[in-house]
């Protein structure tokens, strides 16, 4: 495998963009990269994105964010109130919402959902995300569900075990309110980060895996 590394310069400003249409999709599809990228990138700042909650999830959404990019030198959060379901019926102002995103903050990378996601909520983010940022590094990470929609991704993150179970932990800490349902569980997710990390040959054996649409190389200083 070889490595394309952000830059030389750790210590080099990074802007990254977190959006996701839930109030736990970030934190489930990319979490443990942002917890190792926050470690090996100290100046980093974060803007998290979530369209969709209510009041009781808008907290945890929250804690959420502080639990996984609380590292950041900055931490911007827009937590948002539409509909579960109904972003696709929303469209309008959901890009309103992003657009303002684009005023406020030049990311040099973005995270958000695959564009294949069988959630309608998932893909209208997708889609939305890739009509507003059109010359940025968009990795859209992927999330388990009813659906079976997990594709063949193309961009591997390794993830150490302690990480793995650093996002594991925070997660089942953070969302009280997905405890009821039989998915959420460590096993889950764990398992998800050992196939993406045999995939990926991590030397950790375990991985996050994305999708990216374009990626431009730059070979020369």
């Amino acid at each position: 495998m070889i490595g394309l590394p952000l830059g030389t310069d750790k210590d080099q400003a990074l802007n990254v963009l977190c959006l996701g249409a839930h109030c736990d999709d970030i934190e489930i599809g990319c979490g443990g990269t942002l917890l190792t990228l926050l470690r090996e990138r100290p100046n980093t700042r974060v803007y998290w994105q979530v369209f969709t909650s209510t009041p009781e999830r808008k907290e945890e959404a929250k804690a959420g964010a502080e639990a996984f990019a609380g590292a950041a030198t900055e931490l911007q959060i827009d937590i948002g109130e539409f509909r579960d379901g109904y972003l696709p019926y929303e469209g309008s102002a959901v890009k309103e919402s992003i657009e303002k995103t684009k005023l406020a903050f030049s990311p040099d990378i973005i995270f958000t959902h695959y564009r294949h996601d069988l959630h309608q909520d998932h893909r209208t983010v997708s889609e939305l995300t890739w009509n507003t940022f059109r010359n940025h590094l968009i990795l859209e990470y992927e999330i388990p569900k009813w659906d079976g929609d997990l594709g063949s991704p193309n961009v591997f993150v390794e993830i150490d075990k302690a990480v793995a179970k650093e996002k594991v932990a925070k997660l089942q800490a953070v969302y009280n309110s997905q405890q009821s349902k039989n998915w959420f569980t460590d096993d889950l997710f764990h398992s998800l980060m050992r196939l993406r990390g045999m995939e990926g040959n991590s030397s950790s054996t375990l991985a996050e895996a994305f999708y990216a649409r374009k990626v431009n190389l730059v070979l020369s200083g």
